[in-house]
């Protein structure tokens, strides 16, 4: 109490600290960032290793398994992901979530090296990379114009996406739709045969020609002088003029036998923007940059090159993270100043206008306190820390409540301002600190919430943590101080000791009907509690018979979606994009759908291991704001399913991009076994279930290698030694009458990378049967390829893929609209138990089970663990172990009305949503009960001849109305959110069932169910229990024994 003395009697100073809180709070405000998302980094590196040509059999064994003895044993590894499929492998190496990023990196460089000297000579270098959070882009940018030729418009897109690959937020940025440059030298197969040129020979020739020749230096008596002998191609002069052969009659130049042209790679992508042919840059911000910061700094590098730009050049901004981002954030903080001046109105009401605003001003004083230590901590302003101010908005004056409502109580009794609020503080300092340390211990486990979904949440528990403990500095210390100096004495009452008289002249005719009430109830203690406890348990027993069940997350208002086209065969570029490009017009007819990007399968687009094998292109759609249309985003995809089923030959699944931590496809079974073939068996008859005996999936796909066959050479070693002939000579010659052979690089002067220069046949000339008219160089002359080269078709095989050494198969579905995929997986797990697996094939749910399955259980332990935090604060202040179980009551009746309010509006239970109300519930409503028991044993103490039926009367009326209050205040804040309606009256607007309201309505009606429902249950129960060991002693216990009763006065 000296320090409150010492701040009342220096009133200026205290004063002057509240308006530097404020003002710094606003200053940090301005100053820190805004996003979205929170800023969790995923500790994620990818590493790409290529080999041209090489198979998926052979990268798997040379160059993924090198990879995984390395990596594997890498300190801190979660988990290792690896893929190998023509011409490369990929390894995805996960991290514990603690993990630098930069020392992930480092670690995986050094492993990468160690494996280089396993792997062949020729492959290439392996490419180390951050791989993004998220597998979507964080702005996509469109380029098109049909008044320009293709290499006009590559070099455009090519040169803005390395100066945007400059910028320190970007992480990467990679080009669809474009095609690489190359020269290409089209042999000619007459010119060759005239001049009697095999075309072994002639590639011999030209890469002894394109070398770079060491010729060192010299010494003189005028100097040093260096030598050179220029051997590299340097344009496409040299090339022309390149000797092939020579005879008497002069020397064959490579252009007399092929023409030499500058051109492009065959296509291997493609991008399409609103059924326009384009090239994209598909921008990727690093896991710790800003979006909002991200965004407009692409957009102004874009912006500011328009200028230099020729004319017709069309710039689309697709899937803008920026625009969402500053949307919701906005209208939560619109939310945030509407519950502010809700919450004010609540409180003036109830407490006249003075009082009402000393206990308003906490709520920014707490508010900008909180906006320091963010800002302080690194944080972004994000939706989580934005949230975790509105949760924590309702509760934060609770202590100021209880202090102003006590000291006007003195007051009115005569008691001078000083020393009610003096009074007011030594009163009801332990009731303060213990309501609000029960409140931090609830949400002090949140903060240990392993993984990246714990590393999503934990924002929401540090703010709340932040703006609690500003709250009770306010309440315990400002409070006081500001009432002596700007509080009215109210006119003089004769002092009177009848709180219950006092509590009515406060609440009215709603005090006086509870006086009568709780009288009534608690002479009657034992029906009573039986009551109430046979109300919980119906809510119980009915919300397990007709609950709806559990959910991962929530179901949100979704803008952006992918529509994944997905066909077998052996499709060409050019068949991939007009498949594409029909679903995309039916797309684009679609109601309400606002733009529609289409990329190939080689985008980025959704992500790369997640990618179907048969998948021929993505399309992201965009569909216009929530507000803006009569339909929410679920009936608009389903529309767009609607829309492309039943297209010949195709397969087309639509899914939202979903807000909140990503796991990927509802229902995930992943298979594992040392035994391929089994492994295949048993995927193809989870599949067939899957798709033919359940109901309720839709989207279902397996990684079981597509059916195909591939071409196999099979060299005859002892034919072609006989000849003189080595397997390199042969696929040489195969490679001329398919991709060409690289024979070398140039860098011309109007480009910024080195071109390939590479040689093959022409078109027609082209094609697997050529081989026959091919001839390779022997010591015994020009001998066809087919002599000792057999062709064979057999089974492909297109990739492998393997998660922690062992090989792996996956089983994908998502659930229907209205579908629970919780309950589907059970049902999947009752059959799996009874379909008589392979005992060498283990099974696993992934994904969203996974990560629901860690949830319930660390959640579980959170909430237990909170409790046992709670009952050691509860009887350190009570020393009663009846009192403390009795205040944790109000736990178990907050969770029935949790789940009352699901029942009632026909709502799975999120796990994460839901789960995180029920937790912070914890906290909230066990204010409520220390309150009255506090008021309880203060009455018992000052008066020992008190009844403890007088008792709870006195104190359950006497504490009413600051019951009510703080249970309204923290109830109003959130009442709009959990009715589904967003209040934004800063910026005008009224949205209901809109995109802010689908993220957080579970999570507001729970805490706005659980806390409206335990408040009243409280006010009856617990004053009951109260009653109850002095009722049995006195009432029952005699009666047992024969003893007559005494009757109360």
């Amino acid at each position: 109490m000296k320090l409150l003395e010492q701040a009342i009697s220096r009133a200026r100073a205290t004063v002057s600290i509240l308006l530097f809180v404020l003002i710094a709070g606003v200053v940090a405000r301005y100053l820190i960032s805004v996003d979205l998302n929170p800023d969790v980094t995923v500790p994620v590196v990818m590493v790409t290793v290529t080999h041209q040509g090489i198979s998926p059999e052979d990268a798997n064994r040379l160059l993924v398994k090198p990879l995984e003895i390395e990596l594997k044993s890498l300190d801190g590894v979660e988990e290792l992901t690896t893929r190998a499929q023509e011409g490369s492998a990929f390894a995805v190496v996960e991290f514990e979530i603690d993990i630098d990023i930069s020392a992930a990196l480092a670690d995986v460089r050094e492993a990468v090296n160690r494996a280089k000297a396993e792997f062949p000579n020729d492959t290439d270098e392996p490419i180390v990379n951050e791989l993004s959070a998220s597998p979507e882009p964080t702005l996509v940018i469109a380029f098109s114009g049909e008044q320009l030729t293709e290499r006009e418009l590559f070099h455009i897109v090519r040169n803005l996406r390395l100066e945007i690959e400059s910028l320190p937020e970007i992480l990467q940025a990679n080009l669809s739709g474009d095609r690489e440059e190359v020269v290409e030298v089209l042999l000619k197969p007459s010119a060759l045969e005239h001049y009697n040129i095999t075309a072994d020979e002639l590639l011999k020739t030209v890469a002894a020609n394109n070398l770079l020749v060491p010729s060192g230096e010299y010494d003189t008596a005028s100097g040093r002088f260096g030598v050179k002998v220029p051997g590299l191609i340097e344009g496409r002069e040299d090339l022309m003029g390149l000797p092939v052969k020579s005879n008497s009659e002069g020397v064959v130049t490579l252009a007399d036998v092929a023409d030499v042209r500058r051109t492009f790679k065959d296509p291997t992508t493609f991008s399409h923007i609103n059924g326009r042919q384009a090239m994209a840059i598909e921008v990727f911000k690093r896991n710790q940059a800003n979006a909002i910061k991200s965004v407009a700094s692409v957009k102004a590098l874009v912006e500011g090159s328009v200028d230099t730009l020729p004319r017709g050049v069309q710039i689309d901004y697709i899937f803008d993270a920026s625009d969402f981002a500053l949307q919701m954030v906005n209208e939560l903080q619109g939310n945030i100043l509407t519950a502010v001046a809700l919450v004010m109105v609540v409180v003036v009401a109830a407490l006249g206008l003075r009082s009402g605003l000393l206990v308003s001003l906490g709520i920014p004083f707490s508010l900008f306190g909180a906006t320091i230590v963010v800002y302080l901590l690194g944080y972004s302003f994000n939706f989580m820390v934005i949230f975790g101010l509105l949760l924590a908005l309702g509760m934060l004056i609770d202590g100021a409540i209880v202090v102003v409502e006590y000291a006007d109580q003195k007051t009115l009794s005569g008691m001078s301002l000083r020393d009610a609020y003096v009074t007011a503080v030594h009163r009801m300092f332990m009731p303060v600190v213990a309501s609000t340390a029960t409140t931090l211990a609830v949400f002090l486990p949140l903060m240990l919430w392993p993984g990246v979904v714990g590393e999503f949440m934990s924002y929401l528990p540090v703010t709340v943590f932040a703006v609690l403990s500003w709250s009770l500095l306010y309440a315990l210390l400002f409070v006081p101080v500001l009432g002596v100096l700007f509080g009215r004495k109210k006119a003089q009452l004769a002092p009177t000791t009848d709180a219950p008289i006092r509590g009515k002249a406060y609440l009215g005719k709603l005090g006086t009907a509870y006086g009568k009430f709780i009288g009534w109830a608690l002479a009657q203690p034992v029906l009573t509690i039986v009551s109430v406890l046979l109300l919980l348990v119906t809510i119980f027993v009915l919300y397990g018979t007709f609950g709806r069940g559990v959910d991962f997350f929530v179901e949100t208002e979704d803008r952006y979606g992918i529509v994944s086209v997905q066909a077998q065969g052996n499709l060409t570029i050019a068949d991939m994009a007009r498949l594409s490009r029909e679903v995309e017009l039916r797309v684009m007819a679609v109601p309400h759908v606002k733009t529609v990007y289409a990329a190939s399968r080689g985008s980025s687009i959704g992500g790369n291991l997640e990618r179907a094998k048969d998948q021929i292109s993505n399309i992201l759609v965009e569909l216009g704001r929530a507000s803006d249309r009569d339909r929410t985003s679920r009936e608009v995809y389903a529309g767009v399913r609607r829309a492309v089923a039943g297209m010949a030959g195709i397969d087309v699944t639509v899914n939202p991009v979903q807000g909140g931590p990503p796991v990927g496809k509802d229902i995930q079974l992943q298979l594992s076994s040392s035994n391929r073939g089994i492994m295949r068996e048993e995927a193809r008859r989870i599949r067939y279930y899957l798709e033919n005996q359940m109901t309720g999936l839709r989207d279902v796909e397996d990684t079981l290698p597509l059916p195909g066959i591939e071409w196999e050479l099979v060299v005859d070693r002892a034919e072609a030694a006989m000849l003189g002939v080595d397997t390199l000579q042969v696929g040489n010659m195969v490679q001329l009458v398919t991709n060409g052979i690289k024979i070398g690089e140039f860098r011309p002067d109007d480009a910024e990378e080195e071109v390939e220069i590479r040689v093959r046949y022409p078109a027609a000339d082209r094609g697997l049967f050529a081989l026959d008219e091919l001839r390779v160089t022997t010591p015994s002359g020009a001998v066809p390829v087919s002599t000792f080269v057999e062709r064979k078709p057999r089974p492909r095989l297109d990739s492998i893929q393997r998660i922690d050494r062992s090989d792996v198969l996956f089983v994908k579905a998502n659930a229907e609209d209205g579908v629970l995929p919780d309950d589907k997986v059970k049902e999947i797990a009752a059959w799996l138990e009874t379909a008589d697996i392979n005992p060498a094939v283990k099974i696993a749910f992934r994904g969203a089970n996974e990560e629901q399955e860690d949830s319930i259980a660390f959640l579980g332990v959170a909430f237990l663990m909170a409790l046992f935090l709670m009952l050691i604060l509860m009887v350190m202040q009570f020393n009663s172990f009846y009192q403390a179980f009795l205040i944790l009551s109000a736990v178990v009746m907050s969770t029935a009305g949790v789940l009352l309010g699901l029942l009632v509006m026909q709502q799975p239970l999120s796990v994460l949503m839901s789960g995180i109300g029920i937790v912070a519930l914890a906290g909230i409503v066990v204010n409520n009960n220390i309150v009255l028991i506090d008021t309880y044993n203060h009455l018992r103490r000052e008066d020992s001849h008190l009844s403890a039926l007088d008792a709870a009367v006195s104190a359950a009326i006497t504490r009413l109305r600051p019951v009510l209050l703080t249970t309204i205040t923290t109830a109003v804040g959130l009442l709009p959110l959990a009715c589904s309606v967003s209040l934004d009256f800063i910026h005008r607007q009224i949205e209901v069932n809109g995109e802010l309201a689908s993220w957080w309505q579970q999570l507001a009606a729970a805490i706005v169910n659980g806390l409206l429902f335990s408040t009243i249950l409280t006010l009856v129960f617990t004053p009951a229990m109260l009653v109850l060991p002095e009722f049995l002693r006195v009432r029952v216990m005699p009666r047992l024994s024969g003893v007559p009763t005494q009757q109360s006065d």
